[in-house]
């Protein structure tokens, strides 16, 4: 069984769109998580910028090169603490929402920002007040990926609203549509308290809400400090055994997108993905 592997645009040393789709391919990936803004430089993505013609023609390059655009990656502060400032990237992620299909594409996603106009750890983030805000934020998306048919894809991590495995399952619970879905980045998820039961955590997401990841991100950690350190794939102590077998039970298939991970690391990191699938 094969894995569809695949990479963020914006870790690769390219920002003219050719490159980006050639490097892709040359590095013996099928798929690329596309952040425009971070990815594309020649040309402007900024919002009221984007066009179906402008996306056909992004996803024209991609397919020259045989490659598939998994996820379109609009990573907004959804809960920018400026109310104006929160509406305008609403507004941005909306315009991706309404374009996705025309990337070829149907899946756009976020984290879930920062009660702070700076991102960072705060507690501030791990409050009631929080999370309200970001069901606020979710619930205007999905009802807009409604309207096209394609879905609003949800990354969890310790420094944000949904900091945890149970507060992404209430998010799902709170928002009840089916146009949210999950981004899994089990390297998010890990802490120096809970990092030496993998599996416990692992196990935990899955059975909360395994049925709705939708894509995976795969990077790698280790503990520095007493600190979680992200580190590029095959570097540290990430268990992607138990992910993949996982995967390979109850989701074959599904896209698996290697992210914090940059020269001279990227050959590295996927031959040790296809490895661990492999031996999983």
């Amino acid at each position: 069984m094969q894995l569809p592997l695949g990479i963020r645009a914006h870790d690769l040393a390219y920002d003219q769109l050719d490159q980006i789709a050639k490097a892709v391919s040359v590095k013996g990936f099928h798929a690329v998580q596309l952040a425009l803004a971070k990815s594309i430089k020649n040309v402007s993505t900024v919002t009221g910028s984007l066009s179906p013609g402008y996306a056909k023609h992004i996803k024209h390059v991609f397919n020259q090169h045989e490659v598939n655009i998994a996820i379109l990656g609009c990573y907004i502060n959804m809960i920018h603490p400026d109310e104006k400032q929160r509406d305008k990237l609403l507004d941005r992620f909306k315009e991706h929402l309404r374009l996705a299909r025309d990337f070829g594409c149907s899946i756009v996603a976020s984290e879930t920002g920062n009660v702070h106009e700076k991102m960072g750890y705060t507690e501030g983030n791990f409050t009631e007040e929080a999370f309200q805000q970001v069901v606020e934020s979710v619930r205007i998306l999905t009802d807009e990926a409604g309207k096209w048919g394609v879905t609003v894809g949800i990354e969890g991590g310790v420094n944000h609203p949904i900091h945890t495995p149970a507060k992404m399952k209430r998010l799902l619970d709170e928002i009840d549509s089916s146009q949210l879905q999950v981004i899994f980045d089990p390297a998010n998820y890990m802490t120096p308290d809970n990092c030496h039961d993998q599996e416990g955590v692992f196990q935990e997401s899955f059975a909360l809400f395994g049925d709705r990841i939708v894509a995976v991100h795969a990077k790698d950690f280790i503990i520095e400090d007493h600190k979680v350190k992200m580190v590029p794939v095959g570097q540290g102590k990430l268990r992607y055994d138990l992910l993949f077998a996982w995967i390979k039970k109850n989701k074959p298939f599904m896209e698996v997108c290697m992210e914090n991970t940059k020269e001279p690391y990227i050959d590295e990191g996927r031959r040790y993905l296809e490895r661990m699938y492999r031996e999983s």
